[in-house]
């Protein structure tokens, strides 16, 4: 896997980010110093968020080192000439599906770049996250749609269910 893909699967995986809000980034909305990034949000909202290191290594490695010369302003550029910014989140998904097949995952219901979204949720909610804060870092507008992230978790579940009387014969 190349830079690229690694730093864009980072963002989508440490940062929830939608394919769309990663292929639109530019190398202006990094601010070094306050280690922010501005995500151009769905309804045409705008979100500062923290640049985890390992995230923020990856940026910067492909950067360097990984990123032909360009004088396109998009974080993002093709690696093929011409060298332009990607025309919609369709060329994020196809990369995280590539990734996807690379590991094996072929059948699961949020195929492509929103599997890194979901996937995120869901562990932040084992971790003990609340509903609210999980829809502030997604950047939800309505607490329904952090909702549907609030899966049954069987296994915790289970740690908290009493035997049944009489027990299992």
């Amino acid at each position: 896997m190349g830079r690229r893909d690694y730093a864009i699967l980072l963002l989508l995986a440490k940062l929830g980010l939608r394919a769309d809000e990663v292929a639109t980034l530019t190398l202006d909305d990094i601010d070094w110093r306050a280690s922010e990034i501005l995500v151009r949000a769905k309804g045409r909202q705008r979100a500062r968020m923290p640049i985890p290191p390992d995230v923020g290594a990856a940026i910067v490695a492909y950067l360097r080192s990984g990123r032909p010369k360009s004088s396109c302003r998009r974080l993002f550029v093709r690696t093929l000439a011409p060298h332009i910014g990607f025309a919609s989140g369709c060329a994020i998904t196809m990369i995280a599906k590539a990734a996807l097949d690379r590991v094996g995952i072929e059948r699961c219901a949020h195929r492509g770049a929103h599997i890194f979204r979901h996937s995120l949720a869901t562990e932040l909610l084992r971790s003990g996250a609340t509903l609210s804060e999980i829809g502030q870092l997604l950047r939800h507008e309505n607490h329904d749609t952090t909702r549907i992230y609030a899966k049954v978790d069987i296994d915790a579940l289970r740690t908290l269910s009493l035997p049944w009387p009489g027990g299992v014969q």
